[in-house]
């Protein structure tokens, strides 16, 4: 992926999901709406000295809360991004999303769209579009100036003036007009020297089942047992400091390695605001990486449970996998 290009869009496709932006009041409380190509089209018509490039909209189908977004969204989603960069010929997208898993679905689709050489950018608000203080068109706007300024290939999130990693940053905050920041996480990953094929953009991926388990004290085996039990592909552990766990617990261990046998995935991560995993610092830490757990370096959660999605998708054998788990693919480990 070319992402020194930092071509000026001149055609950006604009992806509609729902989300608090184009909510309206229902019976129950605030809803998805329709109808929000109008709204988009007379707030810009109103600001004739804004200059942003020529759009297209489309809405998606159904439009959710994001609250109710899953990995099978996120494959329509990305087949909506193939489409109109391939087939409608648009040099950008920009993404319309709730807050909520917002930076989830930026993270996934960093990995579900490697190759691309078009920008996506994915944007939000707090408040919907027409409330007093709404930061709604604020963040419209200036995402679309910032794609007719130029942006790097690749995806990113744009909130409140700011462009951000989607693959470094996480929602921090349910209020104000600034919830996303850029995690202190470790840095320094090595980079992946060349991408499999299967990892391609226009490659299709399969849904995985990856399931993300946060440590605590007096955690017991059975309730790690329940989760590998479940048939999930993947964990993401998301450990205490370093990379840390309850490693004088023989049964715990035990089903760590029950794990890895089944050809389950597990990667740690910390839960740590700042830093990242070091397994072998510890011992603690070690005695995970023995019982065949992945050091996630600085990964974030959402970037760590979408690599894992884009991998076991992409049908790769198992040892490329856990290959690539510690290799930086698009930035989540730089």
């Amino acid at each position: 992926m070319n992402r020194e290009n930092h071509t000026a869009a001149r055609q950006v496709m604009v992806l509609y999901t729902g989300g608090t932006i184009g909510m309206q009041a229902s019976e129950n409380g605030l809803a998805p709406a329709s109808g929000f190509e109008s709204r988009l089209a007379g707030q810009l018509a109103a600001l004739p000295g804004l200059t942003v490039p020529k759009w297209t909209f489309r809405e998606m189908s159904p439009l959710i809360d994001s609250a109710n977004m899953t990995p099978a969204y996120w494959q329509r989603l990305r087949e909506a991004v193939v489409d109109a960069v391939d087939a409608q010929g648009c040099d950008a997208v920009l993404i319309l999303h709730g807050t909520d898993t917002l930076a989830y679905s930026a993270a996934a689709m960093s990995f579900q769209l490697l190759g691309l050489t078009a920008p996506v950018v994915f944007t939000g608000s707090m408040l919907p579009a027409g409330v007093a203080d709404s930061d709604a068109w604020e963040n419209v706007n200036g995402a679309l100036q910032a794609l007719g300024k130029g942006l790097t290939s690749g995806v990113h999130l744009y909130f409140h003036g700011e462009v951000l990693e989607p693959t470094r940053c996480a929602k921090i905050r349910s209020f104000g007009r600034n919830p996303f920041a850029a995690l202190n996480r470790t840095r320094g990953g090595e980079a992946v020297s060349a991408l499999p094929e299967a990892l391609d953009y226009r490659q299709p991926k399969t849904l995985a089942n990856v399931a993300v388990l946060p440590l605590f004290p007096g955690m017991s085996a059975a309730q790690l047992d329940a989760l590998i039990d479940s048939g999930i592909e993947g964990l993401v552990l998301e450990c205490f400091g370093s990379g840390t766990g309850p490693s004088d617990n023989p049964a715990f261990l035990e089903s760590l390695q029950r794990a890895h046998r089944q050809g389950i995935v597990v990667v740690a991560i910390t839960q740590c605001h700042e830093g990242g995993v070091e397994l072998d610092i510890y011992e603690a830490g070690s005695r995970l990486r023995g019982a065949g757990v992945l050091s996630g370096g600085g990964m974030t959660r959402e970037a760590a449970f979408g690599k894992l999605h884009a991998l076991l998708g992409a049908g790769l054998a198992k040892d490329e996998i856990r290959r690539l788990v510690e290799l930086d693919v698009c930035g989540e480990l730089r």
